[in-house]
């Protein structure tokens, strides 16, 4: 009975994940439908990457905004992606190890 269940929960997993890859390539889409599929992957990638921003350090989101923002920056220069990665992890560790942003509430900017 348990083999069985697995055999159906893997069949039930694997067909969804087949079909389109049988599918796509035997149809042809409009030209809008191609720039908006090809826009997914990137706002799956946003979407995945936004919230774990807001957590880095759940008591100071700001902290995780500014190094996505440092990510961001970093890769408009066209380098690496993992040379936007470390100046993120960078940004995020010395803004919260010397804690710039309190140094900045006590002066009052």
């Amino acid at each position: 009975m348990i083999l069985a269940i697995i055999v159906g929960m893997s069949i039930v997993t694997i067909v969804p994940r087949f079909i389109p890859a049988f599918i796509v390539g035997k149809v042809k889409f409009p030209n809008w439908m191609n720039r908006w599929l090809n826009a997914v992957p990137y706002a799956a990638l946003g979407a995945l990457i936004f919230p774990g921003i807001m957590n880095v350090i759940p008591e100071r989101p700001w902290l995780g905004i500014l190094g996505g923002a440092a990510a961001i920056l970093i890769s408009f220069f066209g380098v690496n992606v993992i040379f936007a990665v470390i100046g993120a992890i960078v940004t995020v560790y010395l803004l919260n190890t010397y804690n710039v942003l309190d140094l900045f509430q006590f002066l009052g900017v």
